[in-house]
């Protein structure tokens, strides 16, 4: 089946724009990520490059292979209005994310209780300390279990990886949330409620 392209572009176009993002992003010195939340090239409209729930790269519907390729677009991932585009200093590219766009595969714990730090690394090392700045959040996982996220920067998270989120949960604990007994976890300081304490009494959640 041929692969779709997107309004705008011809094939050629879409083929070209790989070579047009990494050619701009190959001009760019230093060290640490770049600074597009201070870019405004205009839209180029889309591209067929779509991250996958389990945080696979694709691109023309073939897996990104590379690592350090997968690292170099992540770098300069940002998110409009709800979007995710790409954002070189010239052009400024829509992507497809089916959920997050990073997974959260290693989980580092130092301490216990109220003083616990939690850190994070996502596949393409991102590291992260879960406290303010870097909230954990949980939503609903289709079968009624728990799906935990980290917040990695901007307004871009990282999905937990089911390994990890096993690791999570266990150190889990019930505290008073607004007069309701919940069932979080605590690091940096900060009580991350994910359900109500009757919900894990109960098993319903995962």
């Amino acid at each position: 089946m041929p692969h779709a392209v997107q309004p705008g572009f011809s094939m050629t176009e879409s083929v070209s724009a790989m070579d047009r993002l990494l050619t701009s992003l190959r001009d760019g010195k230093g060290r640490g990520l770049p600074p597009v939340e201070r870019w405004n090239p205009p839209f180029c409209g889309d591209i067929d490059m779509r991250i996958a729930a389990d945080g696979t790269w694709f691109y023309l519907g073939t897996p990104i292979g590379r690592p350090a390729l997968v690292k170099l677009f992540s770098s300069v991932l940002r998110r409009d209005d709800g979007a995710y585009v790409l954002v070189t200093p010239v052009e400024k590219v829509g992507i497809t994310v089916e959920d997050a766009p990073f997974q959260a595969v290693e989980m580092a714990v130092d301490g216990e209780g109220e003083g616990r730090s939690l850190a994070f690394r996502t596949q393409v090392d991102d590291v992260v300390s879960a406290g303010p700045g870097h909230a954990i959040r949980f939503e609903r996982a289709a079968k009624g279990g728990l799906k935990p996220y980290i917040h990695v920067r901007h307004d871009l998270w990282a999905r937990v990886t089911r390994a990890v989120t096993y690791d999570l949960l266990a150190l889990g604990e019930v505290r008073e949330v607004n007069g309701l007994p919940m069932f979080g976890v605590a690091a940096g300081g900060v009580f991350y409620p994910a359900v109500p304490a009757s919900e894990i009494e109960d098993g319903e959640a995962e």
